[in-house]
């Protein structure tokens, strides 16, 4: 894609193309090489990929699901404040176990019993029912397993008691939620209270936790699996009509995202089905001689060996296998068949102009034009995806990694193997040797008498006269003729820029309406039954949200008043936020300091007696016993407990987690809050950030790579533009498709900073390199020339994602919905909104010595 040099051949300011000529120049020496001997460039990556591909052999142990360890930032604070409160605050499930106290979920198995037809839990019959389901659980096993303190199992509900076989609190006689000292908001859901006491409730939730220290730590896992296999039958079995089952394990979550890889499988058989049939269709042509159908062929094994050696090489390299990385394939292949329309069309164009030539001056021509169009987009891409391997999840950088270089691998095949295919085909041809049978097909006056069907079939024609090399394909002919003229009338372009307002506008919109966080239910398959329990928690357990632990990380001077005091300020500043509670904090310094005041023989204010009568605490409330990290002669930490209501929403979450960071952070006394779910919420802290960083610094990439490669300035700020269009257009309409800023769709949002070049740039630079007289004209010509390229390009990317709109796994639905909206805006703004404005900002920048050059392709 040359363009104007001053007399020097140094660059100018119009025109950049100091690495475009010599990279012409080595794109020949290359289709040199391959077009001598062709066989090499074809059997060399077939077996490259054949000894890559023995990488899959470890794909087992390179399978990496943890849903925390890839979804969660690698650096999150609540990972360093977990391990904090596991040093200090060890816990000890054989013996005194307590929920809120431990540092990370637990191994447990819940159940959410619904009262049906509106009436209450605490009903005779459905607490009969409740009943019956806590014996069936509790068997024999789990009493051997089950977390214990106060010598039994730790009890599932603060309402059954430990014999299972007390009947339903009488109307009235609970207090809610604090009954008796024992919180009871998690515990019933949908409560109907008059005056704090309890007159129904909707929903009870039975939670059984098992040992997950020491030996037993394997047989409680096994006993969660099996829990999970045979709930189901057990609950049918027991025939229940007056309540309703959820069911959840704190192994269900991983599990069922492990399955969401398995079920996206069978959707590789579509999408390689669809693909071929489209670039054979597209590659169809009436001559049997000069069919491409093989090319087409070959064109998507090209593809398909490129993720085999990409995903080969790294797994053989040991780099983690996420689920997110089975997305890569479909985008590989679309992508990978681009670049084949790509050198096909520039193939034909080049044979049609030189019908005579050999076939090495045939494919340095092709590999001259299109090899440098197909190197641009491909740094491109390569680009933002190796960029976007700087973020804090995993489950991004380890999709990046794979797609990148897969990218590599397939734009090396392209340029070798498919290379060769072509010159391979050339010589078929060249042979007049049928496309399906190679057998040479004769063409003379022996073949006169033969049938209209005989020779449509061998030669392409009924009139017994040998098919000649095509024309202009029809789709160029609608560009030129039809379309173009369409969108460069004056009125047309009034309302294409009055829809691009409405397209900027809404997107703006959109954008401020973004949404964070992933949903952890996103993670299952739709038709899970952790869907349910979700829906039923949500409904009836909401109002009451995660028990903070508020940790004194440091020794400070508990028996110094100031220091209580400031101690006291730091907890009142915590529980004077939204979405605190204060009438249900747990405070053991608050009760240790009440009961020095009621008992004048207590002592708190010398640092021995502080410490001495701390036995006396213990006896009357032995669990804040838990709650003290003492040496002998020291308190290295502390703990407290607030509660958090209304937390109902990824807002809510992100609300909470800053402002109880931001209250501790201005507190004298140095504190940390935790809690086990805070490991989820702060990827609130990071994914806006770490989006915005590799969405502006791959597009700083692109526009550098574009500078360099594009010999035209003015061409590389529309692509700029075109960048910032297009990722604004993604980012604000995936809002209204319900599709949250997460780390899965800010995968997407780094690919559409690739994919954003590809369909712009090439379009502009045809602009503004052409000779015609008006900007009119010019923008006919750039679509005549690119308008079919950009719009092939596009339906074989989107039929190389269409069939995971029919999963039914979130992730894999975001993926084709994000690249849907890419494609769409992408073809957009390269088909209707970038020539519209470059009509009307034309003669911006254009040189006077420019000189027609038509583009025989160009990539999308």
């Amino acid at each position: 894609m040359p363009g104007p040099r001053d007399p020097a051949g140094r660059c100018s300011c119009r025109s950049t193309d100091c690495l475009e000529r010599p990279l012409r120049r080595l794109f020949a020496g290359l289709a040199s090489g391959v077009a001598a001997c062709p066989w090499p460039f074809v059997l060399v990556p077939l077996l490259l990929s054949g000894g890559l591909g023995a990488g899959f052999l470890f794909l087992p142990q390179r399978q990496a699901n943890d849903i925390e360890g890839q979804f969660t930032p690698t650096w999150g604070p609540a990972k360093a404040e977990r391990d904090f409160v596991r040093r200090h605050f060890p816990t000890n499930d054989s013996e005194r176990f307590s929920a809120p106290r431990l540092p990370t979920e637990g191994a447990y198995a819940a159940l959410i019993a619904v009262a049906t037809n509106g009436t209450s839990v605490l009903d005779p019959a459905a607490w009969a029912e409740v009943l019956r389901l806590n014996a069936t659980v509790h068997d024999a096993e789990y009493e051997r397993l089950c977390a214990r303190t106060a010598g039994g199992c730790a009890s599932p509900n603060p309402l059954l008691s430990r014999r299972g076989d007390a009947g339903p609190p009488a109307p009235g006689s609970l207090r809610f939620p604090v009954n008796d000292s024992v919180f009871l908001g998690t515990a019933l859901g949908g409560v109907e209270a008059e005056g704090g006491r309890v007159r129904g409730a909707r929903a009870l939730k039975l939670v059984y936790y098992l040992r997950e220290d020491g030996p037993e730590a394997q047989d409680s896992r096994q006993w969660l699996e099996s829990f999970l296999r045979d709930i189901s039958s057990k609950v049918a079995e027991l025939r229940l009509g007056s309540i309703q089952v959820t069911y959840f394990t704190s192994l269900s979550r991983q599990q069922e995202f492990e399955g969401n890889a398995k079920s996206v499988i069978p959707l590789f058989s579509i999408t390689y089905f669809l693909t071929i049939n489209f670039a054979v269709i597209s590659c169809l042509r009436l001559s049997c001689i000069r069919n491409n159908i093989w090319l087409a062929s070959c064109g998507v094994l090209s593809s398909g060996l490129a993720v085999l050696s990409s995903f080969g090489l790294l797994l053989l390299c040991g780099v983690p296998f996420v689920v997110t990385v089975a997305n890569a394939p479909f985008l590989i292949l679309g992508v990978g068949v681009d670049d084949m329309f790509i050198m096909i069309a520039s193939w034909e164009q080049s044979s049609r102009k030189k019908e005579k030539s050999n076939v090495k001056s045939l494919l340095s021509e092709t590999y001259a034009e299109a090899a440098l169009s197909v190197t641009i987009t491909t740094l491109t891409d390569v680009l933002a995806f190796f960029i976007g391997t700087w973020t804090a999840f995993p489950s991004v950088r380890s999709f990046c990694l794979y797609t990148g270089t897969a990218f590599v691998f397939c734009y090396v095949y392209t340029m070798t193997f498919f290379g060769a295919i072509l010159v391979l085909n050339h010589k078929r041809e060249q042979g007049n040797r049928h496309w399906l049978t190679c057998m040479r097909v004769d063409v003379g006056k022996d073949q006169a008498e033969n049938s209209c069907l005989y020779n449509a079939f061998c030669i392409g024609s009924c009139s017994r006269q040998p098919s000649q090399p095509e024309g202009e394909h029809p789709m160029s002919v609608f560009f030129k003729k039809y379309y173009g003229p369409f969108v460069t009338n004056k009125w047309i372009k009034l309302l294409m820029v009055l829809l691009y307002g409405a397209y900027l506008g809404g997107s703006i919109y959109g954008c401020t309406q973004i949404r964070e966080g992933i949903d952890l239910r996103n993670l299952a398959n739709d038709d899970s039954y952790i869907i349910p329990y979700y829906d039923d928690d949500d409904k009836y357990f909401s109002a009451y949200g995660p028990r903070v632990m508020v940790v004194i990380t440091e020794g400070v001077d508990y028996w110094n008043e100031s220091v209580r005091l400031g101690i006291e300020s730091c907890v009142q500043n915590l529980e004077n936020i939204s979405y605190v509670d204060k009438n249900y904090s747990e405070s053991w310094l608050r009760e240790y300091t009440q009961l020095a005041k009621r008992n004048k023989l207590i002592n708190i204010n010398s640092k021995t007696d502080f410490l001495n009568n701390l036995t006396i605490l213990f006896r009357i409330l032995p669990s804040f016993e838990w709650d003290i990290d003492k040496t002998q002669d020291e308190i290295e930490a502390s703990r407290f407990f607030i509660q958090t209501v209304n937390v109902t929403s990824a807002v809510d979450e992100k609300n909470l987690l800053n402002q109880l960071r931001e209250a501790a952070k201005q507190c004298s006394i140095p504190l940390k809050v935790y809690h086990p779910a805070f490991i989820y919420y702060d990827q609130y802290l990071v994914i806006v950030q770490n989006t915005v960083q590799n969405v502006v610094v791959a597009a700083g990439a692109m526009l550098v790579v574009s500078l360099l490669l594009i010999p035209n300035p003015l061409c590389c700020l529309w692509v700029t533009f075109a960048i910032a269009s297009v990722i604004v257009g993604v980012a604000g309409f995936m809002t209204f498709w319900d599709v949250n800023l997460d780390s899965i769709s800010m995968i997407n949002l780094v690919i559409c900073i690739g994919f954003s070049v590809d369909f712009s740039a090439h379009i502009s630079y045809a602009f503004v390199t052409s000779g015609e007289s008006s900007a009119n004209k010019r923008a006919i010509e750039a679509l005549s020339l690119l308008g079919y390229p950009v719009l092939q390009g596009a339906v074989s990317t989107i039929l190389g994602i269409v069939v995971l709109a029919a999963a039914n796994t979130y992730i894999f639905r975001t993926f084709f919905k994000i690249m849907f909206l890419v494609i769409l805006f992408g073809a957009l703004h390269g088909l209707v909104f970038i020539p519209v404005f470059l009509t009307l900002f034309g003669n911006f920048g254009r040189s006077p010595n420019t000189k027609t050059k038509k583009f025989e392709l160009e990539k999308l």
